[in-house]
């Protein structure tokens, strides 16, 4: 087994060959807000959430009609105990015309609103305006771009009208840094990971106090990782783990958000360094840059279209108790790295 193990850590590293960088498809090369239909039988897919797949359409910004593929996707947000509303995956059935702004676009992750009241669309934006923040500090993350949808029955009677995003497909974010995304087994060493990327995972996830992640495993019986993907080749040292779904940290603070049980915590707001102590020294160096962006980084929270200036101001208060933990060298010692990981 442990044989076959080492072929196939070959054998992904060879598939993920460098390649020339690329430029963001038209969809995340702009980050304004876009506003689209999409119409089907999603009355079907709100009540029978398994892995049925329904046909709709998507009326772009242009007023051009995409066939699409709906589905849903997610494990908790997929529950009618905790949303009303699932998320989505998209498929374009044909490709999108050159002349819209879903050229290019294959399957996309739709971020929706969960639950119908309106002021569940604050969760939504900070959800949102944490992916913007860490593409402030790296273009190894998924990009977003956010939308204004009206939702219509397969007869075209408007069902509702709600914020969602889409994030950036893997393929993609692989394609513009100049790499190919990497599956890999249900755990990788740390060996693997990038050593500057893993530090800048680990600080991003304690900043919006994120628990449920793994950057090396995946759930049980599943591929690695848990709310992470991949980029770059095993075994060389370089991998970067690239995290996702963010509803669940003390930044967003969801009302359905619980922190893992192993963690001993009351409350998702808590925070909890879980970073390598193999990548101290990177850590150290990514506090240096999180100190040096910070305005950067607000400043993806407060241009955020529709967030409210309140939700924004608690959100900015939230994140200064971990601005104090890392402001100096001296206390990122003292206040993380003495609780890293061996």
């Amino acid at each position: 087994m442990r044989a076959l193990l080492a072929f196939g850590a070959v054998w992904l590293g060879l598939i993920s060959v460098p390649a020339a960088a690329q430029q963001p498809k038209p969809l995340f090369a702009a980050s304004d807000p876009i506003h689209i239909v999409i119409q089907g039988p999603l009355s079907s897919l709100i009540h029978n959430r398994s892995n049925a797949v329904v046909q709709g359409t998507l009326t772009d910004p242009a007023g051009q009609r995409l066939p699409i593929a709906i589905n849903v996707r997610s494990t908790t947000r997929r529950s009618v105990d905790v949303c009303d509303f699932p998320p989505f995956r998209v498929q374009f059935t044909s490709p999108p015309p050159p002349t819209s702004v879903f050229a290019g676009q294959k399957k996309l992750k739709l971020v929706t609103h969960c639950r119908n009241s309106p002021s569940f669309q604050q969760k939504v934006l900070l959800e949102y305006s944490a992916y913007r923040m860490l593409n402030v500090l790296s273009p190894r993350s998924f990009r977003v771009r956010l939308a204004n949808i009206d939702y219509q029955g397969a007869d075209g009677r408007p069902m509702m009208s709600r914020i969602g995003f889409f994030i950036e497909d893997l393929s993609d974010v692989a394609k513009r840094n100049g790499t190919k995304q990497t599956r890999a087994p249900a755990m990788i060493p740390v060996s693997d990971l990038s050593p500057p990327d893993a530090a800048r995972y680990a600080l991003f996830q304690q900043m919006i106090a994120n628990h449920d992640w793994s950057m090396r495993a995946g759930p049980q019986g599943k591929d690695c990782c848990h709310n992470a993907e991949l980029i770059g080749p095993l075994g060389t040292g370089t991998v970067v783990p690239i995290p996702y779904d963010f509803d669940f940290s003390g930044f967003v603070d969801a009302p359905y958000a619980t922190p893992p049980e192993q963690l001993h915590i009351g409350s998702v707001r808590q925070r909890v360094y879980r970073g390598y102590c193999v990548h101290n020294a990177d850590v150290l160096a990514a506090a240096r840059q999180m100190r040096d962006d910070r305005p950067q980084l607000m400043a993806a929270i407060t241009s955020t279209p529709g967030l409210e200036p309140d939700t924004a101001s608690h959100a900015i208060a939230y994140l200064d108790g971990f601005f104090a933990d890392i402001a100096s060298d001296d206390a990122v010692n003292s206040t993380l790295l003495k609780r890293c990981v061996h």
